[in-house]
């Protein structure tokens, strides 16, 4: 794989992507993705099939699935991505894979709506999205409105926005987690200390945590029924007018 950058990407998706990938190396950064390790290697450990599809600026390898056969990364033209792409041109067929994971993509995204449309068709029916982003009500993503790092550039879209998007593209949210509780301090040492949080926030999945992962399964289209045919109404039955005889007239 070429870390140079192809000359027909976009280049601020470029630029946006290599500045989220600077930030996610460094401390902070590092600190989120431990914890959303633990998170999407829970979660996936229950799926299984053919292909599991990671996205995301992140230089760390694709989350284990032990029972997925192939684990393959798209993203830019990035050390660790296997097939280079843009977000909104995946080059894969209609429900190619079994599992599709967007870690932090649509947080760093020129376009979030594309993205998730393109990643919701690669999903088979019946196959499962899993979504990470930066939790916008927490100190985390307080921090981003005054970072001067690549954090800035996160768009920090709230999780009932992307549950809402989710519904829109035929997905049923099946599980909402919320991981890495500790404040983005730069200091180890107070991170350290601070570790036992993590142990209290996972055990009540309280709603302040620095990221969430929503697991979301594709509906499996159904068979369309039969159009009944239209009866037209038929006309009211009247009684037919019967002449009255007498009695008179049967005598004669």
């Amino acid at each position: 794989m070429s870390d140079q950058p192809s000359v027909q990407a976009d280049p601020q998706w470029l630029t946006l992507m290599d500045d989220a990938r600077g930030w996610l190396a460094g401390p902070l950064g590092q600190l989120l993705l431990e914890e959303e390790r633990c998170l999407l290697e829970q979660e996936l450990a229950r799926f299984f099939g053919g292909y599991l599809v990671s996205y995301g600026p992140a230089a760390e390898g694709p989350p284990k699935a032990g029972q997925i056969q192939h684990n393959v990364r798209l993203g830019p033209p990035m050390p660790g991505v296997q097939i280079v792409c843009e977000e909104q041109s995946w080059p894969l067929g209609e429900h190619a894979a079994d599992v599709v994971v967007l870690q932090h993509g649509l947080d760093f995204s020129l376009s979030p709506h594309g993205l998730l449309r393109e990643a919701a068709r690669s999903v088979r029916p019946g196959g499962h999205l899993l979504v990470v982003g930066i939790h916008p009500w927490s100190a985390w993503g307080a921090r981003h409105l005054f970072a001067k790092d690549g954090l800035k550039q996160a768009r920090c879209i709230a999780p009932n926005r992307v549950v809402d998007w989710l519904a829109l593209l035929g997905f049923a949210l099946e599980k909402r987690r919320f991981g890495c509780y500790r404040p983005p301090l730069a200091s180890l040492a107070w991170q350290m200390r601070l570790r036992r949080l993590e142990r209290w926030g996972d055990a009540w999945q309280l709603p302040g945590a620095g990221v969430y992962l929503l697991v979301a399964r594709k509906l499996v289209v159904g068979l369309r029924p039969l159009r009944q045919t239209r009866r037209e109404p038929m006309g009211k039955l009247l009684p037919l007018p019967v002449a009255k005889i007498s009695r008179r007239d049967v005598d004669n």
